[in-house]
């Protein structure tokens, strides 16, 4: 480090030593004198006339007058005056030395090497000097320069002294790193705004697919690379980034400019532009393009957004979109006065040489205006032949403003600094000691607040501007929008602006064609992230702007989504709704039945004391009938929009009334087997077991602690199952394990009934209720046999239907079996339903059973109370009296006793005769 150091000061010493005196004389420039000078750099001159062969250093010639530059020039030396004549530095007054920097680099710095004269020197020479820190210049701060490849060479010598810098035109980002240039300010905003604000202007025109162009200078390599980085955080990709040289001068500049033109020829979709470059570079670009080429959208960087230079190209009508970006202007009212009453006579002409020049050029460029750009650039044409009013009419108003605006920072900073009671009465003091003052000064101009932030950049934002054609020329400028840089945002001036900018989007910029909401982009491995193809979105998927990355999800628990939606829809609740037309067909079936039940018991009561009614059990048909009632219109239960209670309702009632249903047939079967069952202690066991309304309750009661288990354990319940396109709502039936028990259990009741009644299917007709119960059990085996793996291989809306198609089933089984016979005979076989035609049944069944000792028992009926004896009768039945109050039967019985015997068995006739009731058979 010090080693570094010694180096350090040596060359600050090897430059302050440099024996250069009387320097400024071989230099254009413009001086006034004052207490505290002020310096100024302006390109005032576009070109230097450069010579080969050149042995030893010699100033160089400078050529092409740019009314640009002289604008500057007039603008410092104006704000210097009206600072002089206000009360802002009191008695201090300011001077000014300007000089042009010819817009080229070793030009700028022999210039500036005038500004670090020391002060109060005998004549303009650099003294040795080796402590910085105490070295004393004639020049307190500097404006300028205007390009940033310029104003960085600047810098670099200013920063030996830490003198302040203030560029009115300088944009570089590298600018405002203050570790290599601690002495630079602007009132400019840096170039990463201005690019983000053309990144937000190209995104919002929906342009993904863009060009770039940029001279090979600090400007343009650093301008260029914000852009790309500030283009790819918003999804906008560069086609091509073509670089071009710096100077006119180079000899690879056609070869380069040929390279971007084949390049802009080559990318047919690329319809946006984006160029920073200055004037000079765009000319001879325009001058070699064809007219499909031109017609691009040209996005202007601030160094030739308003070049009046460029807006003359006579090829320039060609050119249809050109938006440009340039720097938040202000009121130059009072500048304009200054440019009226700007004296012109001799002795001020000499001591502006500047405006001496522009004065001896402009006969010239009137009598040749159709070429005037050969003598003035950004000179326009048909300007008033006096003098005043041709400055007014093309001046620079964007440099003229910065330029105030920089002059006025370093005045207000100097009345800051001597605000200090250390430097109140002296002028002399080392530059650096102003530095902090002006870096930290707030001032307001023409209504607007100025500072600057600790980059040294000026809180001014960008304004943009669009060309407009008029009269097959296009001409500058009309101010569409500004961009806020505090709030990252374009701000436009009113709605008809805004439609300006809007109508560009018609110009499609894009690699690929937009993918519509319900598509995602996807982009080839290798390829830009801008060209992609659009696939279409899976279903349960989504996409609700244009050109998505990915797809979105739907809450599948609750939305869902078609390929290609552009968004989710909700799912609808789906059931077995009153109106499904299935629903409606198994609704009236259960109706009709009830209807049935309903009619079958008027039947029955109606009839009650008529022998097939009694021989139906009485009490206990009458309780099947009620439970089937109950099955029939808990079936109703499976229809409509399912909730917890009606969950739990629907399976405990089908549940308990089919138990007892079955019950009830149970009951039935095991009389069957009691009246004729011959075997003794078989039917002792029967007698005693036989309790009809214990066995009902105790059969029915297992279910119902069944039931009541299955709610404490796991009930059913509402549950919501997610499907493709809808939410089914259905009743989760809990613990399978326990549904499963529940319907198990009606199942064993109805097996011990078809065992039971199989046995007695050959019982006399009229007492054949065994053949009925057996089909009626058959028929409910078959439907649930059935419905087990129907019902677990089922799903959606429509698994309701099946158990509410199996319980109507069983139901109707079992009233088509044992009901529905009873009521055909009783309606339309009267005469059956006699006890006389029960007895010739009987009879006739006796003869043809003879063999069999089962069939020569009969019981009486319910009606007859008196004692039964057995008797035999030889005559036919038909003999027997109705009133009689018992009934034997002679011959059948006599035969089968005989083949008894035969047999060797020995038989207890007392024992034989059982009595038992008619009905109950």
């Amino acid at each position: 480090m010090a080693f570094l150091s010694i180096h350090y000061i040596y060359f600050s010493c090897l430059i302050s030593g440099a024996a250069l005196c009387d320097m400024s004389q071989s230099f254009n420039g413009v001086k006034a004198r004052g207490d505290i000078i002020i310096g100024g750099l302006f390109p005032v001159h576009e070109k230097v006339i450069y010579t080969t062969g050149q042995e030893k250093p010699e100033p160089l010639a400078c050529e092409a007058f740019d009314i640009a530059g002289f604008s500057g020039v007039l603008s410092m030396i104006y704000a210097i005056e009206m600072i002089n004549n206000s009360s802002l530095l009191g008695d201090i007054r300011l001077g000014y030395e300007i000089y042009d920097t010819c817009a080229e680099v070793t030009t700028a710095v022999r210039a500036t090497m005038n500004f670090i004269v020391k002060s109060n020197s005998s004549k303009d020479c650099l003294e040795p000097e080796c402590t910085n820190s105490e070295y004393i210049p004639k020049v307190k701060a500097v404006v300028g320069a205007s390009y940033s490849e310029n104003s960085m060479a600047v810098a670099r010598v200013l920063n030996l002294l830490l003198m302040t810098q203030v560029s009115y035109s300088s944009s570089a980002e590298i600018l405002s790193d203050k570790v290599r240039f601690p002495a630079f300010l602007r009132t400019v905003p840096k170039d990463s705004y201005q690019t983000r604000a053309i990144a937000k202007l190209v995104k919002r025109s929906g342009w993904n697919w863009v060009g770039t162009i940029a001279t090979d200078d600090d400007y343009g390599q650093a301008a260029i690379d914000s852009f790309i980085s500030q283009a790819t955080e918003l999804n906008i990709c560069i086609a091509f980034k073509q670089i071009i040289p710096a100077y006119l001068s180079d000899k690879t500049i056609d070869k380069r400019i040929n390279e971007t033109i084949k390049t802009l020829y080559k990318e047919t979709k690329v319809k946006v532009i984006v160029v920073f470059a200055k004037p000079k570079h765009m000319i001879k670009l325009f001058s070699s393009l064809d007219k499909a080429a031109m017609s691009k959208i040209w996005i202007a960087s601030d160094s030739w957004s308003t070049s009046s230079e460029v807006a003359k190209f006579p090829g320039i009508k060609d050119v249809k979109n050109i938006i440009g970006f340039m720097f938040k202007g202000g009121n130059l009212t009072s500048f304009s006065n200054f440019l009226k009453n700007l004296p012109t006579n001799e002795e001020y002409l000499n001591e502006n040489v500047f405006l001496k020049e522009f004065m001896d050029l402009l006969p010239s460029c009137l009598a040749n205006s159709t070429n005037s750009s050969n003598c003035l650039l950004n000179f326009k044409v048909g300007a008033s032949e006096d003098e005043r009013d041709i400055l007014m009419k093309n001046f620079r108003p964007g440099i003229a403003y910065r330029t105030l605006l920089a002059v006025v920072a370093i005045a207000n900073g100097i009345r800051d600094f001597y605000t200090r009671e250390e430097y109140q009465n002296s002028t002399d003091f080392p530059p650096w000691k102003l530095l902090e003052s002006i870096k930290n000064v707030t001032f307001t101009y023409e209504g607007q607040n100025i500072s600057f932030d600790s980059y040294g950049d000026a809180n001014i934002g960008y304004q943009i501007v669009m060309w407009k054609t008029r009269n097959e020329t296009l001409n500058l400028q009309n101010v569409v929008a500004e961009y806020d840089i505090e709030n990252d945002a374009l701000v436009f001036k009113s709605n008809e602006t805004e439609k300006q900018i809007d109508s560009l989007k018609n110009i499609v910029s894009n690699c690929s064609d937009t993918c519509n909401k319900g598509q995602f982009k996807k982009t080839a491995e290798g390829q830009h992230t801008c060209c992609y193809e659009c696939i279409n979105c899976t279903e349960n998927q989504y996409s609700n702007n244009t050109d998505m990355d990915q797809c979105l999800s739907c809450d599948t628990n609750k939305e869902w989504s078609s390929p290609g939606s552009a968004r989710c829809s909700l799912k609808s609740l789906e059931y077995f709704t009153w109106d499904n037309g299935f629903a409606i067909v198994l609704l009236v079936l259960a109706s009709l039945g009830a209807m049935f039940v309903i009619v079958t018991t008027i039947i029955f009561v109606r009839c009650r004391d008529t022998p097939i009614v009694k021989a139906s059990g009485g009490t206990i048909c009458y309780v099947i009938l009620f439970c089937l009632l109950c099955s029939f219109f808990n079936s109703g239960l499976f229809v409509g929009k399912p909730c917890d209670i009606l969950c739990k309702i629907r399976q405990m009632a089908f549940g308990l009334s089919f138990t007892c249903c079955v019950s009830c047939i149970l009951v039935k079967s095991l009389k069957i087997i009691l009246a004729f069952n011959f075997n003794p202690s078989l039917q002792n066991i029967l007698r005693k077991a036989y309790k009809p309304v214990l066995i009902i309750v105790c059969c029915t009661g297992i279910q119902i602690i069944i039931c009541i288990t299955w709610l404490i354990i796991y009930s059913p319940h509402e549950e919501r199952v997610p499907m493709p396109n809808t939410i089914l709502l259905q009743c989760n039936e809990g613990s399978n394990v326990v549904f499963g028990l529940m319907l198990g259990y009606i199942a064993l009741l109805a097996m011990i009934c078809f065992i039971c009644a199989f046995k007695g299917r050959k019982l006399p007709e009229n007492y054949n209720e065994a053949k009925f119960i057996t089909f009626g059990m058959l028929i409910y085996f078959i439907a649930w046999v059935i419905f087990v793996p129907i019902y677990v291989t089922t799903k959606g809306k429509y698994l309701q239907a099946v158990e509410m198609v199996v319980i109507l089933i069983s139901n109707y089984g079992i009233l088509c079996c044992h009901f529905f016979p009873k009521c055909y005979v009783i309606l339309f076989k009267k005469d059956h339903n006699t006890k006389d035609a029960f007895l010739q049944k009987i009879f006739e069944y006796s003869s043809r059973s003879a063999s069999r000792i089962s069939a020569c028992s009969i019981l009486s009926t319910d009606s007859l109370s008196s004692p039964k004896t057995l008797m035999f009768y030889a005559n036919s039945p038909s003999q027997v009296s109705s009133d009689r109050s018992n009934i034997y039967i002679f011959e059948s019985c006599k035969e089968a006793i005989g083949k008894e015997k035969d047999n060797g068995r020995l038989w207890n006739r007392n024992k034989f005769v059982r009595r038992k009731r008619m009905a109950s058979v």
